[in-house]
């Protein structure tokens, strides 16, 4: 049927009339999801109480958890920093993101697709806090130049490498006159979640803490907590960062909450890849898997992953789908309602199904990194070498990766192999945009 102008009036009339009524209501739209992604650096897959720890007091961020659904079976899209931030905002695996050296200054390209230029198509504002690592200040790869409103912290990451200096508003130095940067960081996280409360926000946390320096105001109350123990420094000042961040993660739910938003916003948190130090006898932070950061085993890129959205989200769900960054950008995208904005050519997908429990979630083929040698994961197989070349492991008995099951299954590691060769592209420039040269020195009677 076609209606014409009067027609579409008169059907409008009625339904105005008959919602009065209450024999006929039309839904309204549903409101977007605010989004808050907490991605912190360098924090172990087992260093949150619930993923296993037993020396880190993270009660926050259990309760999260508790209320929402863990993931087991997370990666991140890299073994360091700068490529698996590329990841994350580009849908691209390491084999094809933009962003695969981790020396400082590489930049995204104005061409780029980020995962905020396309929640942009769906009216969302775009903050981020923390560590950028995807192109300098002032450069054609800044994050206000790629689709953020604002963004308060590091551009580069190796001026990241101390708690102790300036940082940056959108490009523009911002002098804190000693503070301990992490906390104007999050200062500046609450500040943007309170202004932005009455529209739709993307509230991107890439939070340095605990990356080295291992450093951490006397006064800082998690350093109470641990200040004492008979742990070498680096393990009480790490257990210190955790803890601080989970009370903040607290101090935002709560926030959310307070403002009446709790209900429709979706809040992520997880780490950038594998703990730096293993802390083993101590936090254990990796567990019984092999490797850390900077190791394509699974204790350098296997992440831990809560996701917490009330109502929508079944509390105390638990999930070992496997998944890891490039599924953030389509991720979002679905649950924003501008899938349609998503470059076709990602090698991500929506998780979307699996956190509603709605619908049916689609199947891939495997999941790649490459980081000199190559790693892949195809269900409950990792291939990790090189083509023709792969060791082969059963996740699902050996996340220790233990026991090489290649010769048994030549069949299997042929066809890792050629998904490797399919996945593998060579790499655009990854010169510097321009080294950074701006860091302070840190105080000597800081921690």
């Amino acid at each position: 049927m076609t209606l014409g102008p009067m027609g579409w009036r008169a059907l409008g009339a009625i339904c105005v009339i008959t919602a009065a009524t209450g024999t006929l209501a039309a839904e309204p739209p549903e409101a977007k999801p605010n989004i808050l992604f907490i991605m912190v650096d360098d924090m172990g897959y087992h260093d949150l109480g619930c993923f296993g720890s037993k020396t880190i007091l993270t009660p926050n961020i259990d309760k999260m958890c508790a209320q929402g659904m863990k993931f087991t079976d997370c990666y991140s899209g890299d073994t360091v920093c700068a490529p698996a931030r590329s990841t994350l905002m580009t849908g691209y695996h390491k084999g094809r993101t933009p962003v695969r050296g981790n020396s400082g200054g590489i930049p995204l390209f104005p061409e780029d697709v980020t995962v905020a230029e396309v929640l942009k198509k769906a009216g969302y504002v775009s903050g981020g806090f923390g560590k950028w690592g995807l192109g300098n200040q002032g450069k054609d790869g800044a994050a206000e130049r790629q689709g953020f409103d604002l963004f308060f912290g590091y551009y580069n990451q190796w001026h990241a490498h101390t708690y102790y200096t300036h940082l940056f508003r959108n490009s523009q130095r911002v002098e804190l006159g000693g503070r301990y940067t992490h906390h104007a960081i999050f200062d500046e996280t609450i500040k943007f979640i309170r202004e932005n409360k009455d529209k739709p926000f993307f509230c991107y946390c890439p939070w340095t803490p605990p990356h080295a320096a291992y450093q951490i105001p006397e006064d800082e109350p998690a350093w109470a907590l641990y200040k004492d123990k008979p742990w070498p420094r680096d393990a009480r000042v790490v257990a210190a960062m955790d803890s601080m961040m989970d009370r903040q993660v607290g101090e935002i739910l709560a926030l959310l909450v307070e403002l009446g938003i709790d209900d429709n916003t979706i809040v992520f948190f997880t780490s950038d890849n594998g703990a730096a130090k293993r802390f083993d006898g101590i936090h254990n932070s990796c567990g019984k898997m092999k490797g850390h950061k900077r190791s394509m085993n699974e204790g350098g890129i296997r992440v831990p992953m809560v996701v917490r959205w009330p109502g929508k989200i079944k509390a105390g769900s638990v999930s070992d789908l496997p998944w890891y960054f490039p599924d953030v950008m389509p991720t979002l995208a679905e649950l924003a309602n501008v899938s349609a904005e998503v470059p076709k050519d990602i090698d991500g997908i929506s998780i979307v199904p699996t956190l509603l429990g709605e619908g049916r979630q689609k199947e891939r083929e495997y999941l790649y990194w490459n980081s000199g040698k190559h790693a892949i994961r195809m269900g409950k197989w990792k291939g990790l070498g090189s083509p023709g070349n792969l060791a082969l492991y059963d996740l699902s008995q050996d996340i220790a990766e233990e026991h090489d099951l290649s010769a048994q299954h030549p069949d299997i590691v042929k066809k890792l192999s050629d998904y490797i060769a399919s996945a593998a592209e060579a790499p655009r420039s990854q010169q510097d945009d321009g080294k950074y040269t701006g860091r302070a020195p840190t105080p000597k009677k800081k921690n």
